[in-house]
């Protein structure tokens, strides 16, 4: 089953324009959606974070991934890790 990425209306806000950058844009979106954080999925939420980790956008990325809280992963981080940068 294909996932398609739906954004809350004010997300699609020309201020979003660095989305149609991401280095994720060429990846299949699965990707960026483990089904669990542990076993075999691990390596998915490597090889995602490894494309973050070679996107010109990743910081507005991760600022946009902060500020809104989605599912996935996004500038690198999974949803766990950034529920953790919220609470520091």
């Amino acid at each position: 089953m294909s996932r398609m990425l739906v954004l809350p209306a004010d997300a699609r806000a020309p201020s979003l324009a660095w989305m149609s950058r991401g280095a994720c844009q060429s990846e299949d979106p699965e990707l960026f959606f483990p089904i669990t954080a542990a076993g075999p999925a691990l390596r998915q939420i490597s090889a995602a974070k490894a494309v973050c980790g070679r996107c010109a956008v990743h910081a507005s990325c991760l600022a946009y991934a902060l500020a809104t809280m989605p599912e996935g992963v996004w500038g690198g981080t999974t949803g766990e890790e950034r529920r953790g940068m919220s609470r520091s």
